[in-house]
């Protein structure tokens, strides 16, 4: 047995750590799935030899699968946020986990079937949002604000002070990034 992580995240599934830790391995880089732990006993929601725990990696951070039942589901409070190069690997990430059974939410936010957060952040998002002049700022901002997947060009021209509207979309005034942007509190 390797030497364990020091802090590894445990996330809790309903029976499907498993299948959830082989689609993450599939769908980003530099992710595996490892030791496979099945119960060596009957536990409150399964019986010996179930999948108890799967050892993962999801871009380079360890974590745990725990398959402890129905009793705790996951919340916006946790999520993984993905910063990506360009247009097309914001795509590709949202796509697969919405495609997959996932379902969007606002501002560069959705969730996995499994219920799990993702924030699928472009780099030219967290750069436009940070921007020195307030204004163009504000721009990006509020461009974002009313986006579910972010349209870099459309946060790029908001930024410029351009319109590039994107085809109407909820506002995220009562999804996560209301109640605060990549862990920044509004």
């Amino acid at each position: 047995m390797e030497k364990p992580a020091k802090n590894t995240i445990c996330l809790w599934y309903n029976r499907d750590a498993e299948d959830a830790a082989r689609f993450y391995a599939r769908t980003f880089p530099d992710s595996s799935v490892g030791a496979v732990m099945r119960a060596p006993g009957d536990f409150p929601d399964g019986k010996k030899g179930d999948v108890l725990t799967v050892e993962f990696t999801v871009m380079g951070i360890p974590c745990l699968g725990l398959n402890g039942g129905p009793a705790f589901r996951h919340s916006e409070a946790f999520s993984f946020q993905v910063a990506t190069a360009d247009q097309a690997e914001t795509d590709r990430y949202w796509n697969a986990i919405v495609r997959n059974g996932g379902q969007e939410s606002a501002c560069g936010w959705c969730k996995d079937k499994w219920g799990l957060s993702w924030q699928i952040t472009p780099i030219a998002l967290t750069r436009a949002i940070t921007d020195p002049d307030p204004a163009a700022a504000k721009r990006a901002f509020d461009a974002m604000m009313e986006m579910k997947k972010i349209d870099i060009a459309a946060i790029e021209a908001a930024r410029r002070g351009r319109s590039c509207t994107p085809p109407a979309l909820p506002v995220c005034r009562d999804g996560p990034a209301a109640r605060g942007v990549f862990g920044m509190a509004r």
